[in-house]
């Protein structure tokens, strides 16, 4: 499978699991100011994978800005291996948060300006470069001049006007759909723009550059935005909704929007220094975290839905950078996905406490227990997983 049909599965998908599927049961939760404990975690990913057929999953738990458990439970291919907090899985959309959270690394450094136009980054005008199938189709832009406006921070907050990606479209052209910044539709192929800029205005090799200011210091050993070979010792397959197993997509290129490989362990340990601010200063971060556009959408996907009458918004629901912000019970939080034909991730993470609960999943079908999971782990949240995952609750 060719990295962009793998990708448009990934992230284009209306219904991120089969129809028939219905949200878990939930579980007893949390007290509001605790996590659940590594026993608890245990028996609620047990049930998970008993309600949903899903026959791998991976969790950790973060505590105080620091990786309080991490687990793994079922198999990582058809052969039966286990899957263990070592072996490797698609961390798909995720990646966007770790190319947000390099982005404000070079905000600190000085070398990116969040508000000044990408188009100024680049040494010649964007549509001169083409359409190319490394990053995107550039050339496609060339008659409506909004592409000089787009921003770094319209970018991170999936504002650019862009659908999902140009290959969706139904002549398969890359457009503007709306005036950029003015409102949330998420964007794929934007990421890829400004992953553009920074390689292409910068002389920043993308690759080697999460490597060095992420991966490494992050403690992140087994994190990658390109394949390795080294992977395949202990390397997760995936089950789709209809349980056939999906081999894992060596993929070759680096993309900001969706390449990453890694463990539960190492992203963990992302996760954590997310939370507490690590590798960033005061600043960044908080800009990152924060509530920048508001979202009016019903629903994540299909992208470029209209905006929705007040009465079916989700409150406080925001892009932040790389993430999106709600407020909920315990106060603000934020959250990020990831999902393709045969993987389900999700991080969730409240301020307060700097808790956060991590899953990922090497079958789809894992997603319909994500709301149980959550509740059982940190307690009411306020992840407006109905936005996010509306089939699930149909008839709720």
């Amino acid at each position: 499978m060719t990295y962009r049909i793998a990708l448009a599965a990934a992230l284009a998908l209306t219904l991120p699991v089969t129809a028939q599927a219905q949200v878990a049961a939930p579980g007893p939760a949390v007290a509001a100011d605790r996590v659940a404990s590594p026993d608890q975690v245990a028996e609620a990913a047990r049930q998970a994978m008993a309600d949903t057929g899903a026959k791998g999953l991976a969790i950790a738990v973060i505590d105080n800005g620091r990786v309080a458990s991490v687990q793994s439970f079922g198999i990582r291919n058809a052969a039966g291996d286990p899957l263990t907090p070592d072996t490797i899985m698609y961390g798909a959309s995720l990646t966007k948060a770790l190319f947000a959270y390099y982005a404000m690394t070079l905000v600190d450094d000085g070398r990116l300006d969040l508000d000044r136009p990408i188009a100024d980054m680049l040494p010649r005008p964007l549509p001169d470069y083409g359409n190319l199938d490394r990053y995107g189709n550039w050339g496609d832009l060339k008659d409506d001049p909004r592409w000089r406006r787009i921003t770094p921070r319209m970018v991170l907050t999936h504002s650019t006007g862009f659908a999902n990606f140009a290959f969706l479209e139904p002549d398969g052209k890359l457009r503007i759909h709306f005036d950029p910044g003015s409102r949330y539709a998420y964007s794929g192929e934007g990421i890829e723009l400004l992953q553009f800029g920074i390689e292409s205005g910068l002389g920043i090799d993308l690759g080697t550059a999460l490597q060095m200011r992420v991966f490494d210091p992050l403690h992140m050993p087994r994190t990658s935005l390109i394949w390795r070979p080294a992977y395949r010792a202990n390397l997760a397959d995936g089950w789709t909704a209809e349980g056939k197993v999906e081999p894992h997509d060596e993929r070759s290129r680096v993309r900001a929007a969706g390449s990453m490989d890694t463990t539960i362990r190492d992203l963990a340990n992302f996760a954590a220094a997310l939370v507490r601010g690590q590798g960033l200063s005061p600043a960044a971060h908080a800009q990152m975290l924060r509530p920048t556009l508001p979202i009016m959408t019903a629903q994540q996907f299909p992208s470029l839905l209209p905006d929705a009458p007040p009465e079916k918004r989700v409150a406080d629901l925001a892009a932040g950078l790389g993430v999106l912000t709600f407020a909920g019970p315990q106060g603000p939080g934020f959250y990020k996905g990831g999902h393709n034909d045969s993987t389900g991730n999700t991080l969730v993470c409240v301020q307060r406490g700097q808790r956060c609960v991590l899953i990922l999943a090497n079958d789809v079908r894992a997603e319909a227990a994500f709301p149980a999971l959550v509740r059982t782990i940190l307690g009411e949240t306020g992840v407006p997983y109905r936005w996010e995952y509306p089939e699930l609750f149909t008839g709720k």
